[in-house]
């Protein structure tokens, strides 16, 4: 639904939302319990509602194929069964992800699994367990969103010059004195994030994008992709507050021209800026005193088949140089990051999605091995409707206690990937793979797929 919300003093800025005026409720979701779900698309412009991370058929995953007409509606019944973790819905429809997203398009999802509680942990919503999306957005001199389809912003995707969490400019959160469990999702259109705090204090991750590590894994800077999830751990006991900041963002091939890697101000050297800031009270009853030693639920390393073949995938963005152009406020966005006018510039395997196409078959259960290869610059490569086992990434083997199960994955140069696929998906809604750098995504940098 189309909303109105005010980020800057004494301006409201048009926005899109879930049930509310930008971005979407936070979703609880139980393991093995059927959630049902009805959506009305209350715009002017067809839409779907992908969900990010779940494991569900085709024909409910909200791809590109599933699109809601205006005025139109649809219930959607979602029987999960996945390991507890942090997962997000937001819009996929072809040519207008990017745009639909940055307009508020998006929402956290939480799964819970009963069977894999962990007491030790922080779970008082809201008090000591803090959802934190992060994004960066542009505005214009009258306080509405500036979003840019230009050629050099569109080759490296959008990055903005100001810092939301969950909707609001560089907030200030008051936790306890104690130890905070802060999942955090990277629901930016194309920057990348190294967080870190001020005073050096460690994230302890405890979860990556599907669910649980066996240990907590100690991050002075944590790198968080677009469309990437972590859950980590931070201790405040000492009672002093800290300051949340990341490094600029230099991916792309266009970081010096026409203002394509605008940033945030810098606090720091090197160009750090903030996120948001922490400030203390008084821990009370219920507070997480230690860092646990091992984590209950934890996944394990799949103990799968070989793998019964190979793929490679390499993803292009040289072509995006011959980029629609157009730039305006929210108001104005209605025209602009359309397939007519960014599509066919950006490629997988040399060629452009087409809704008509499908691009491979696969199996149910069938373990395969995949290579994925970028050119020119970093790609945050996801793939629906599954999970992968990160075997090497840009030439290191990696270490399944660390990394865990995934759904996205920055690629700067190769990765290999496990993946094997639960639920069927049919030709006429298949699943996809593509770049989660949104413009690169609607600009056609995305593959699509059936499991028969």
């Amino acid at each position: 639904m189309a909303g109105r919300r005010e980020f800057l003093a004494g301006a409201r800025a048009d926005v899109l939302g879930y049930g509310q005026g930008f971005l979407g409720p936070a979703l609880r979701m139980t393991r093995g319990r059927a959630a049902r779900i009805d959506l009305v698309n209350r715009l002017d412009e067809p839409t779907t509602v992908h969900w990010h991370g779940l494991h569900v058929p085709g024909e409910l995953d909200g791809g590109p194929q599933s699109a809601i007409a205006p005025g139109a509606r649809k219930s959607l019944s979602l029987l999960v069964d996945q390991p507890a973790a942090t997962y997000w819905y937001h819009a996929h429809q072809h040519g207008r992800t990017a745009p639909q997203v940055y307009a508020g398009l998006a929402g956290l999802l939480i799964l819970d699994d009963p069977r894999a509680a962990d007491a030790s942990l922080p779970q008082r919503w809201g008090v000591d367990d803090l959802p934190l999306v992060i994004q960066d957005r542009a505005f214009t001199r009258g306080g509405q969103l500036a979003y840019s389809a230009m050629g050099p912003t569109m080759m490296d995707g959008f990055k903005g010059s100001h810092i939301l969490v969950n909707g609001a400019l560089q907030p200030q959160a008051r936790v306890p004195a104690a130890w905070v469990r802060l999942r955090l999702l990277n629901g930016s259109n194309a920057r990348i994030y190294q967080l870190h705090f001020d005073d050096g204090r460690a994230l302890q991750q405890i979860a990556s994008d599907a669910g649980r590590l066996p240990v907590p894994v100690a991050h002075t800077r944590l790198l968080l992709a677009p469309g990437e999830r972590a859950e980590v751990l931070v201790d405040f006991s000492s009672g002093s507050g800290a300051r949340l900041l990341s490094a600029p963002d230099t991916n792309g091939h266009m970081a010096d021209m026409m203002g394509a890697a605008a940033s945030p101000p810098a606090v720091g050297e090197g160009g750090v800026f903030e996120v948001m800031r922490f400030a203390t009270e008084p821990a009370g009853t219920g507070a997480a005193r230690a860092l646990p030693a091992r984590l209950a639920g934890a996944a394990l390393a799949p103990d799968w088949p070989a793998a019964v073949r190979r793929r490679v995938f390499t993803l292009d963005a040289h072509g995006g140089m011959r980029a629609g152009r157009g730039r305006g406020p929210m108001g104005g966005m209605a025209g602009m990051g359309r397939a007519g006018s960014m599509g066919g510039m950006m490629t997988i395997n040399g060629r452009s999605f087409d809704m008509g196409r499908l691009d491979f078959a696969t199996r149910r259960g069938e373990v395969e091995r995949w290579e994925v290869r970028t050119e020119g610059m970093a790609h945050p490569f996801h793939v629906h409707g599954t999970l992968f086992q990160i075997l090497s990434l840009d030439g290191v083997k990696q270490d399944f206690a660390r990394t865990g199960w995934k759904d996205t994955v920055l690629v700067q140069d190769r990765a290999e990937l496990l993946v094997r696929f639960s639920q069927r998906a049919d030709r006429a809604t298949p699943y996809m793979l593509h770049c989660h750098i949104l413009e690169h995504e609607d600009a056609g940098m995305m593959a699509q797929f059936s499991v028969a």
